[in-house]
């Protein structure tokens, strides 16, 4: 390869690296922003911005919206994320299992991921009340404030979490701090038991619960939730537990994860 042609692919790359920065950035900010201000946010150069901001125009990446010049995720982002869903089982297999979770607890069900160095609701079903308990799907949060929090990183090692949640993540929406050394314990205590269930850090009305969908290694990939008034969720624990088992081991074992731990897990939650 000649050194012209290295560079060529080298600007190439970095190009493609920043175009993905501009669509991860948009989805975060979740609102229109004009090339001068996604450029200055993301400190890259204007030129570079305007031009890739073009190019994603130009191939149905980004939309204009909002008037003033400002852009937006794009229609074809959508026909991409709807032929994902149509290839991936995990999604569709868990919006199956939302729908029937909703409809048996009546309760808002949620599957929810690691996004990078957060937490994610990726999908929602919400429950039968006259009043609405939801969050936002996309929406990035700090991984201690979460019951899933405590599954989701359940198989990696202590460093390993620490490196992977921010300092700045275990302080609580409160302002009080979650010592690492706490939340690592309730880590493998959630380990141990198959799921985790208490009062939410973010709504001080709710009672937040989550069992573990492992994939064919083992490891935590996403879990199951259900959020209920907690009066509600405290009154039908076993039951919305169950319901979570039940409907996060049917998917685990389509990925290839076979284990005792489901039924172990039943019995602790009876035993409680």
């Amino acid at each position: 390869m000649t050194e012209a042609a290295g560079d060529t692919i080298s600007r190439r790359t970095r190009g493609l690296d920043r175009a993905f920065e501009i669509l991860e950035f948009l989805r975060v900010k979740r609102q229109p922003m004009r090339p001068n201000e996604i450029a200055s946010e993301i400190g890259a150069p204007r030129s570079s911005i305007y031009e890739l901001v073009n190019l994603l125009l130009s191939h149905g990446m980004l939309d204009y919206q909002g008037g003033d010049g400002r852009v937006f995720l794009g229609r074809r982002l959508y026909f991409l994320g709807t032929a994902y869903a149509e290839q991936f089982d995990l999604m569709r297999e868990c919006d199956r299992m939302l729908v029937r979770l909703a409809e048996e607890t009546r309760e808002t069900a949620q599957m929810c991921l690691l996004e990078g160095r957060k937490y994610t609701v990726a999908m929602m079903r919400e429950g039968i009340r006259p009043f609405r308990i939801s969050s936002n799907v996309g929406e990035l949060v700090s991984v201690p404030w979460t019951a899933s929090g405590r599954l989701l990183v359940s198989h990696l090692s202590d460093q390993e979490i620490l490196d992977l949640i921010p300092a700045e993540d275990f302080v609580l929406p409160n302002g009080r701090l979650f010592e690492p050394a706490d939340f690592i314990a309730q880590v493998r205590q959630a380990g141990r038991d198959g799921y985790f269930t208490f009062n939410s850090e973010v709504e001080n009305f709710t009672q937040c619960f989550a069992v573990p969908i492992h994939q064919a290694d083992g490891a935590c990939i996403a879990t199951l939730c259900l959020v209920a008034p907690r009066e509600d969720g405290l009154r039908n624990r076993d039951a919305y537990l169950d319901s979570l088992l039940t409907a996060a081991n049917e998917i685990s074992e389509k990925l290839g994860f076979h284990s005792d731990r489901d039924q172990q897990a039943r019995n602790r939650v009876g035993s409680q």
